[in-house]
């Protein structure tokens, strides 16, 4: 399978699980892509006491998985690349959200964010 994962969260917890799912697909043959998007480029950043996300984004790297994070957002946060956050472009996020099988995005619990759509009504 092919795994395209989103992340917009700069929650340590929250993106260590995301880690932690990715290492496991991996291990299982699959390919995964992270993108790193809006506060997701601040991943590189997150490590805590209970949390070591750099050295499990380093895991996944080793296991063969793909780090990408939004130019445009490193930009806003006059943040340089590095190794862990390589600048990308939409046109990459693009290609993850075409080519793989599952497209997933987690966020933490304090992002409640519900879409709304056109023309559907309760009843």
């Amino acid at each position: 399978m092919k795994l395209g994962i989103v992340i917009y969260t700069p929650e340590a917890e929250t993106v260590s699980n995301v880690l932690r799912l990715g290492m496991f697909a991996l291990k299982q043959g699959d390919r995964v892509k992270l993108f790193l998007l809006a506060r997701g480029v601040e991943c590189d950043k997150l490590d805590t006491e209970r949390f070591k996300v750099t050295a499990q984004m380093q895991e996944f790297l080793d296991l063969g998985g793909a780090i990408l994070a939004c130019g445009t957002c490193l930009k806003l946060r006059q943040t340089e690349s590095s190794e862990l956050c390589p600048v990308s472009t939409m046109k990459d996020l693009y290609e993850i959200v075409r080519d793989s099988d599952r497209v997933i995005t987690l966020l933490n619990a304090t992002e409640t964010t519900v879409p709304q759509h056109a023309g559907v009504t309760a009843g």
